[in-house]
């Protein structure tokens, strides 16, 4: 049974018990309509308390619904029936009280929560807006700015925050069941609260609408979700409760089947699904208390600051004394920009730097669950490494190395042990980027492999396995941005126009801002590790600036100058007659915002489906997360493959195909051919 009711003296207690977070699906909806009727009924009962087994209060709509038909009894009905009950009902509220659980509480006449609670509504990151009153309510209760904030940004409050605002009466210390049954005694002989529907809104400041819209406008960029919230927050506070209820599930539905909704779905069931991928169901990891980091570096301090952030013990290995506490500072340099900019407490701050022990002597690590290695991208160094860490460290310690680019296979030669070595490669800043590529080589053990993903979920990571090639998924698919990126150069572009075109495509930087931003030497670096290999990279404009040294803002010009203290681009005139040069009896065209990003997406697209056929990757979808989460692809586009299904394989095939009879893209692969016949990519999975 999704509810059962229970009595302590004069209190019923309905509880919700629908696992694993207790969602709204249609039986427990219905569950909910027949409760209120029975305790209607029930003469003895003075109150009811709303409370949750399990890890939370009700976490919102049943996802397995997404994109159905809904079925009644709707949601909106629901709320509305507790709200109308005639006997009070006070939400009794447990880790996460989201979007549809929210509303219901907003339903009650009441709210309690443990201090641990977070109460939210985060429909806009799903393309959507509240369909059951959120919007319509809660600026009845909370008023509109802090509604405004809650709605619009999608993000949780926690307990103390929420009884500031009014958005719950009371904080429960203790036990939950306990001090809810005390409170609803305590209210059941008092007079009940005007329910929330018959409230008005307290008038705004004039120019707050027009403010508002301008900051929502500005923080949503393009997803349209969040202004259809704040479209809708208004109607509340300016109409009445059911005219303002109509144009809330007006707005609702039209935006559940949007295009924007569809890819934030797909998102959110890749996300969710990505820390236990079913091909290790079953196979234990194991078991990770401490971690060492060898490497004190920008990419080293920043993951011992991420396993720091998850609660490890970190060892910080360097070379030597001096080099050890450059890596500290550098650790200590990440705290205390957090505090400066309000995100931690010093005191956090503190004890995690205090976590961190430095050293140059590798026995420290004879007793480590894990280390990872983060020095310097050469296969010798990164060798010299792994065969200290082999004679100091326990035979079932995990040792992974951090390489961008280089063979974890070839990496690992030498490691005794080689079946609990393996690639994670962490994205920078460290601390902060949600995405790892976890790179098996082909003796590291299934359970290490698990361990990997078994970090990820510690660390809050987006973890996505990567077979080996050059530049695992990520950077390999970086490569054709790039070299596209050239060929539009080369064909009558300028950087500005690529640029801004793929900027009003979504992306935070367009291709020639990201790599004056990163530095093109790094490129340049692995082109010149390619040429070694025997390959041939495209780069005809790169090359040439790399060998002015014009690697970007730390050298004051890349693809753009810059002034001295100044990081806006300006056109270079030198960059120019570069690209002139090398387009020299190249056909020269016209570009549009369109045609430049279909020249960089979709042979993008077409490396992808190639990752895909080699089983470097697994699924389509692991390739959408990682260009979301490493390289800023536009979430509400819901990454790449998801954008060329949804805009249909066969036009994309077309316009490669047009592009490669231009010379401006390799011709359409044969399985993005065969995907294209089979209407999507799952043909080439599995």
């Amino acid at each position: 049974m999704t509810v059962t009711i229970a009595r302590e003296n004069a209190i019923a207690v309905v509880t919700v018990d629908n696992p694993p977070v207790n969602t709204l699906s249609q039986a427990l909806r219905q569950a909910l309509v027949e409760a209120v009727a029975t305790l209607d009924a029930d003469a003895a009962v003075k109150a009811v308390v709303l409370i949750c087994a399990g890890r939370t209060f009700i976490a919102g709509a049943d996802v397995s619904e997404f994109g159905k038909p809904p079925q009644p009894p709707h949601l909106p009905d629901v709320v509305a029936t507790i709200e109308g009950a005639k006997k009070p009902w006070v939400a009794a509220i447990h880790g996460s009280a989201l979007g549809g659980g929210l509303e219901v509480a907003l339903g009650c006449a009441w709210r309690v929560a443990v201090p641990s609670a977070s109460l939210g509504l985060p429909e806009v990151k799903l393309g959507i807006i509240p369909g059951a009153g959120g919007t319509v309510r809660l600026p009845r209760l909370i008023g509109a700015a802090a509604a405004v904030d809650l709605v619009t940004s999608g993000s949780p409050v926690g307990a103390r925050k929420a009884e500031v605002l009014g958005l719950i009466d009371a904080v429960i210390d203790g036990d939950l069941r306990a001090g809810a049954i005390a409170f609803a005694n305590a209210i059941a002989g008092k007079a009940r609260p005007q329910p929330i529907s018959g409230r008005t809104v307290a008038p705004v400041e004039a120019g707050f609408w027009e403010g508002a819209e301008k900051a929502v406008a500005a923080r949503a960029k393009r997803e349209a979700a969040p202004l259809r919230a704040l479209v809708s927050v208004r109607k509340a506070s300016e109409t009445d409760f059911a005219s303002a209820m109509a144009f809330e599930r007006e707005t609702f539905l039209e935006l559940r089947g949007s295009e924007q909704a569809a890819a934030l779905r797909h998102v959110f069931f890749a996300e969710r699904a990505a820390p236990r991928p079913p091909e290790l169901a079953g196979v234990t990891p194991r078991a990770i208390r401490s971690a060492a980091v060898i490497g004190g570096g920008t990419m080293g301090a920043g993951i011992a600051a991420a396993l720091r952030d998850a609660g490890l013990p970190v060892v910080l290995i360097e070379r030597d004394a001096a080099a050890v506490e450059r890596g500290l500072a550098n650790v200590r340099g990440i705290y205390e920009g957090s505090v400066k900019r309000g995100r931690i407490p010093q005191a956090v701050a503190d004890e995690r730097v205090a976590g961190v022990t430095g050293g140059d002597d590798y026995g420290l690590l004879a007793d480590t669950d894990l280390v990872i290695e983060a020095v310097f991208e050469d296969l010798a160094v990164k060798r010299a490494v792994f065969e200290r860490l082999s004679a100091v460290c326990r035979p079932d310690a995990v040792l992974a190395t951090n390489t961008s680019y280089l063979d974890p296979d070839a990496i690992s030669e030498g490691v005794s042990h080689p079946e609990r070595f393996l690639g994670l490669h962490f994205f920078s800043p460290a601390q902060i980027m949600k995405l790892l590529e976890i790179v098996p080589t082909e003796a590291t053990a299934p359970e290490v492999l698990a361990t990997g993903f078994a970090l990820a979920r510690l660390l809050g990571k987006i973890p996505v396995r990567a077979g080996i090639c050059d530049g695992f998924i990520g950077n390999r698919i970086l490569k054709v941005t790039r070299a596209q990126a050239e060929r539009l150069l080369l064909s009558g572009a300028t950087p500005a126009a690529v640029d801004a075109a793929m900027r009003a495509f979504g992306l935070p930087m367009g291709p020639f801002e990201a790599q004056d931003l990163g530095g093109l030497d790094i490129a340049a670096f692995q082109r010149k590790a390619a040429r070694e290999r025997g390959e041939t990279p495209f780069a005809p404009v790169a090359d040439r600036l790399c060998a002015l040294e014009r690697y970007g803002q730390k050298t004051g010009g890349g693809w753009y100058d810059y002034q001295p203290g100044d990081r806006a681009p300006k056109p270079s005139e030198t960059v120019a007659a570069i690209i002139a040069e090398a387009a020299e009896g190249r056909a020269q065209r016209t570009w549009d915002e369109a045609g430049i990003v279909d020249a960089i997406l979709l042979p993008m697209v077409n490396e992808a489906t190639r990752i895909l056929e080699e089983r470097v990757a697994l699924r389509a979808a692991d390739i959408d997360l990682v260009k979301i989460h490493g390289y800023g692809f536009p979430r509400w586009r819901g990454g790449p493959m998801h954008h060329a299904e949804a805009r249909g394989l066969s036009e994309v095939v077309a316009v490669l195909d047009r592009l490669a009879g231009e010379g401006l893209a390799e011709s359409p692969s044969d399985g993005l051919r065969r995907a294209a016949e089979a209407g999507g990519f799952s043909v080439l999975a599995g």
